[in-house]
C-alpha cells in the first residue's frame, strides 16, 4: 500500500519549478524527489495555471538554447579547421 504523503506547496511549486523553468524532464525530477510523474504532472497544472503564457516562452527558450549549442559547435567545428587549414597552406 503506497503512502500518502503530504508535500507543502512550497515543495510542489519548486518541483514545477525544476520542469518549468530549469526544463528538467519530468520522469529525473519524480525520480530525484521521489514522487510520481502523475503528481508533478498534476502540481502542474495546478501552480502553472497563472503562468500558461510562460508555457510557450520557456518552450521557445529551451528551442533557441539547443540552437546556440548547435551552432557554437559548428563554430568550434570550423575554427579548428581554418586553423588546421591555414597551418598546411604556409
Amino acid at each position: 500500500m503506497m503512502s500518502s504523503t503530504k508535500f507543502s506547496d512550497d515543495f510542489k511549486r519548486d518541483a514545477v519549478a525544476q520542469i518549468t523553468e530549469r526544463g528538467y524532464p519530468v520522469r529525473e525530477v519524480a525520480e530525484r524527489l521521489g514522487v510520481s510523474q502523475y503528481s508533478l504532472y498534476s502540481w502542474k497544472k495546478k501552480f502553472a495555471k497563472a503562468s500558461s503564457g510562460d508555457a510557450e516562452k520557456d518552450d521557445e527558450i529551451r528551442r533557441l538554447k539547443r540552437e546556440l549549442l548547435r551552432v557554437t559547435e559548428e563554430r568550434d567545428i570550423l575554427k579548428k579547421a581554418t586553423a588546421y587549414f591555414a597551418r598546411d597552406a604556409k
